[in-house]
């Protein structure tokens, strides 16, 4: 899909994707994607975390396994369809893979924008069909507990919104 040109001296021709099992630095992020675009004039940003869902922080774990190849494909197509719903001059989405302790990072969500609304738009709309459409599947771990997570209505719910 062709973005249209962008306001100010954005130089990004659309949005960013990385699927990765290392660890991200959200502030750098964030100074890397904003560096002398002075059409931004809003960045909105999600961090998700690995909660504690056994109260058990020494042996609890969640493992994201994708398919390589179409998790990008799909998280680029989601990523993409904010590109053009919104007026963004960046947009970036950093998802990781592998096994992950309570307190780590999973996923980062960066719309920046000329206005507040549309980039906090962009966010909540990324982030609801990333949990919805992304292809990953997750397993949490506790001791000799181990179960995959199920889809939840709730999620479907918040990303049909985006259809109207």
């Amino acid at each position: 899909m062709a973005a249209e040109a962008k306001p100010g001296n954005s130089k990004r021709s659309g949005p960013e994707i990385r699927v990765q099992a290392e660890d991200f630095d959200p502030g750098q992020e964030l100074q890397r994607l904003t560096q002398d675009d002075t059409g931004i004039g809003a960045v909105v940003s999600f961090v998700g975390l690995v909660r504690d869902f056994a109260d058990q922080k020494s042996d609890s774990s969640m493992t994201l396994e994708h398919y390589p190849g179409m998790t990008e494909r799909q998280i680029m197509a989601i990523a993409e369809q904010a590109w053009q719903r919104w007026p963004l001059n960046g947009c970036l989405v950093v998802h990781r893979h592998g096994r992950l302790l309570p307190g780590d990072r999973i996923v980062l969500v960066i719309a920046a924008s000329p206005h507040r609304k549309a980039a906090f738009e962009a966010c909540e709309f990324l982030i609801d069909w990333l949990k919805t459409k992304a292809p990953f599947w997750k397993l949490e771990q506790s001791g000799a507990m181990r179960e995959w997570v199920e889809s939840r209505g709730s999620d479907d719910d918040a990303a049909a919104r985006w259809n109207k």
